[in-house]
This record gives C-alpha cells, sequence and structure tokens, in this order.
C-alpha cells in the first residue's frame, strides 16, 4: 500500500525534531514538512486550510469546534505549553500590582489568543480582575495592522478597540497610551525602556505557586489533522499521536543526556531536576487523560470569556481513536 504524502506544518522544537529529521516515522505517511511560525501556521490552517497536519492553536481550535466547522481533527499532542504569568507586561511607573489594571488600558495582539485566554483565567481567578475591568486595545505588537484570524463576539460589559491607525503596541506601550500588554511575545522595546516590565516581579516564582496550588501546566497548542482526510482514513490520527509521543520521548531522553548539553545554556540538568521534583517525571505530557483537568480548566474559561459558542467537553477535541493508547 503505498503512503499518504502529506504536508505537516509544525515549529521546530526539540519534541518535534527527531520527528523532522527521520528518527520516528508516522506510519503511513511519507510527510512534507515545513518549519513556520506559529502566526503563520494558525493563520493558514484556519483561512485557507493549507496544511493536512498542522500545529494548531488551542484557543482558535475551540472556537471553530464550538461553532462545528473546525477543519481539523484534534490529537491531544500538546507541542507548546507555558505557564502565562510572563505574558504580562505593564508600564511598571503606575502599575504595581494586578488590581491597578482595573480601569486601566490593556493591548492585545488578537483577544483569543490561547496565551491571553489563560492570562486572563490567572488575573480574575487568583487576583480578581475580571476581563470587564479592563479596556482592551487591539493592535499589532510590531505590525499595525492585525486582525483577529477569526471571528469572535465578546460578552457584556467587555469592551475592545482598535488602536489607533498606524500605531503599534510597542508604540502604545512605551508613549503611555496603554497600561499593559498581554500576549505570547514581548514587545521588543523590553529592556529598553526602564518603566516596562513584568507584572509580576518574579514571575517563574509565582508560576510555581500556582502549579503548586492548581497542579495545571497550561497547554497552548495541539495538533490537527484535516477533517476531509481523516474521514477517508481513521487509523491516521492514532498514528499522528504515537509519532509525535514517540519524537517527544527522544527529545526528552537526549535533553537528560549531560555528557554534552543539548542546548545552548548553562545550568540544564538543574533545571531538569528541579522540574521533575514540582511536576513530576513526564511533566510535558502528551493525551487526553492526563491533561483532562488543565484542558477543562481552559475550556471553562474560554467558554466564560465570551469565546466559545457553548462549554464544550474534553472528548470534542479529539479524534476517539485518540482517547487512550496502547501499551505493551
Amino acid at each position: 500500500m503505498s503512503k499518504l504524502n502529506l504536508s505537516v506544518a509544525i515549529g521546530p522544537y526539540d519534541r518535534n525534531r527527531p520527528l523532522i529529521d527521520g528518527a520516528v516515522q508516522i506510519d503511513g505517511v511519507d510527510p512534507t514538512f515545513m518549519m513556520l511560525s506559529p502566526e503563520e501556521i494558525f493563520f493558514r490552517a484556519l483561512r485557507t486550510y493549507d496544511f493536512d497536519i498542522c500545529e494548531l492553536s488551542l484557543s482558535s481550535f475551540s472556537v471553530k469546534t464550538a461553532s462545528g466547522d473546525c477543519p481539523y481533527v484534534g490529537i491531544p499532542a500538546f507541542l507548546s505549553r507555558a505557564f502565562r504569568h510572563t505574558s504580562i507586561y505593564v508600564r511598571t511607573d503606575r502599575i504595581k500590582e494586578p488590581k491597578d489594571l482595573i480601569g486601566k488600558k490593556v493591548g492585545v495582539p488578537e483577544y483569543q489568543l490561547t496565551a491571553n485566554v489563560w492570562a486572563r483565567a490567572i488575573l480574575e481567578e487568583d487576583y480578581g480582575v475580571k476581563p470587564s475591568d479592563i479596556h482592551w486595545i487591539r493592535a499589532g505588537i510590531e505590525q499595525a495592522h492585525r486582525p483577529e484570524k477569526i471571528s469572535i463576539k465578546l460578552p457584556p460589559g467587555v469592551r475592545m478597540d482598535n488602536g489607533p491607525d498606524g500605531k503599534t503596541i510597542s508604540q502604545l506601550l512605551e508613549s503611555g497610551e496603554i497600561d499593559g500588554f498581554i500576549a505570547p511575545r514581548p514587545p521588543k522595546l523590553v529592556g529598553s525602556n526602564p518603566n516596562i516590565g513584568w507584572l509580576f516581579p518574579d514571575p517563574v516564582a509565582t508560576a510555581k505557586d500556582y502549579y503548586k496550588r492548581t497542579g495545571i501546566f497550561p497547554i497552548m497548542h495541539l495538533v490537527g489533522v484535516r477533517r476531509t482526510i481523516v474521514e477517508k482514513h481513521p487509523w491516521l490520527p492514532a498514528a499522528v499521536l504515537k509519532a509525535f509521543e514517540q519524537s517527544k520521548a527522544l527529545a526528552v531522553e537526549a535533553l537528560s543526556d549531560t555528557s554534552a548539553t543539548k542546548v545552548t545554556l548553562p545550568f540544564i540538568e538543574e533545571r531538569i531536576k528541579e522540574t521533575r521534583e514540582l511536576m513530576g517525571e513526564d511533566y510535558w505530557s502528551y493525551g487526553m487523560e492526563p491533561n483532562r483537568k488543565t484542558l477543562e480548566a481552559f475550556l471553562r474559561q474560554h467558554h466564560a470569556q465570551g469565546l466559545s459558542s457553548r462549554l464544550l467537553k474534553v472528548e470534542e477535541l479529539f479524534h476517539p481513536s485518540t482517547y487512550e493508547s496502547f501499551s505493551i
């Protein structure tokens, strides 16, 4: 039987590298890999459906799944995860603690970005700052115009306006026209302006405390397979999950081999030890059940923030063949 020639658009992360390099194969697939930025993948995936298998924003995927028109079937391989305490930047000369954001203007490149869903959840659940307490300003981080990839309808009481024509979030933050900024990427001016910095002075300590209290390691991206292909080849989702799991396992094994450090950063072995002590051996887990609590927390907030039209169940995100994995 000939293999399926499928396009695969993902980021060049260490956990994907064994797959990209061919050390791991997707059963029955002859892949054509494209290593692209998340912004490009997500835009092309949801605007023009360019890819057969691709990395997807959990938030955008949930919006489309809730509305019943998602072109991709979900696979619980979570290629990007991050504690988003580092995603909230403020004018430190004005904002000293989360509650200072009440009544203030905060910039976002897109309201529905997964990182922003988690950041708003942190602000509301841990500090009592609701989305309706903030005046949201939308603009590109370094390029003035950036539309939402998909249409959204904000809940009553939440105000969002487009930024002034020709101005970026970085410019608005530096000039003081906005008081903060939330996004996956920091503005380039961070570090050059002493009055712009993290809301949380020690975001790592804050994130560790968050994990100890909640057990949640926020999920940003999952993998999607084009729905029309899955309908013809229902074996494909399980094969894709298996391959991504094997690729991640090889990456973690390589990271743990400190005879020659695999990343250009000192103290990696110490950070791995600290992470496992806090989060366990499988600190970056794939699969539906190990991540049910995190996914349920996200879906609750996603719906409460007015982004998904209904409260999704975790099972609705993924193909049934990926609910469980085989064991030997």
